[in-house]
């Protein structure tokens, strides 16, 4: 039983991979989620602000505090959790030793993607704000710029690497922390890419197809294929 934040990177370390905020049908996620149903006493609790014991709080506080974890929407375009030993065959199976550049000739990368993508890598990495200003998105573009965002996470182009914060002149804090995005290739390193390059798309499906089973045994075939490729 998972009661605290320690023991939740205890056990996404040995599971590899999870779904951030679990619901029934999911197919595998380490805290399942329920806004205001735990009882008083439940040792963690959603949206209190606790780094210890408030799993909203934990899918940031991996990235301040560990190497081999990543965060972003990629399962099911809702964030998720993928450690280091699993991300090449992620990465595998979801670019396929693929370039950013020929998955864009190739049509398999929006427009819209692509300012967004260029305006990270250009920067290494940017908080949203920034990213929408430099990519040139304006207000309405809103909807356009979140599909588009998400849909880099889900590919596997970009990442959560962190949080920004606004000041004043004078030093102080304001406003609402921005999520920091930057390029999977800036957060993990060449070498792992090195290592992704190297495996079969399709032993990599079954690798984590075996391990999904392994997670959760009643897991549908169809659904775990699209947890798996990301489509």
């Amino acid at each position: 039983m998972i009661q605290n934040y320690n023991d939740f990177r205890t056990a996404l370390l040995k599971a590899g991979f999870s779904t951030a905020v679990g619901s029934h049908g999911d197919i595998f996620t380490l805290v399942p989620y329920s806004w205001n149903q735990e009882p008083p006493d439940a040792p963690i609790r959603w949206h209190t602000g606790d780094p210890d014991t408030d799993p909203w709080e934990w899918r940031l506080r991996v990235l301040d505090e560990e190497s081999g974890i990543a965060y972003a929407k990629v399962f099911s375009s809702k964030g998720g959790y993928i450690t280091r030993e699993w991300y090449p065959s992620f990465l595998a199976v979801r670019r396929g030793g693929i370039s950013f550049a020929d998955a864009y000739a190739d049509g398999t990368i929006s427009h819209f993607a692509k300012r967004i993508y260029e305006a990270v890598s250009a920067h290494h990495s940017l908080p949203l704000d920034e990213i929408k200003r430099l990519a040139g998105f304006s207000r309405e573009d809103k909807s356009k710029f979140d599909r588009a965002l998400t849909e880099l996470q889900m590919k596997l182009y970009l990442t959560v690497c962190g949080t920004w914060q606004k000041t004043s002149q004078t030093g102080e804090p304001y406003g609402w922390a921005s999520t920091v995005f930057c390029t999977t290739e800036l957060f993990w390193g060449k070498d792992l890419f090195d290592q992704a390059e190297k495996l079969c798309p399709e032993e990599a499906v079954q690798k984590i197809t075996e391990q999904v089973l392994t997670l959760n045994p009643l897991a549908q075939e169809k659904k775990v294929l699209t947890f798996i490729k990301g489509i």
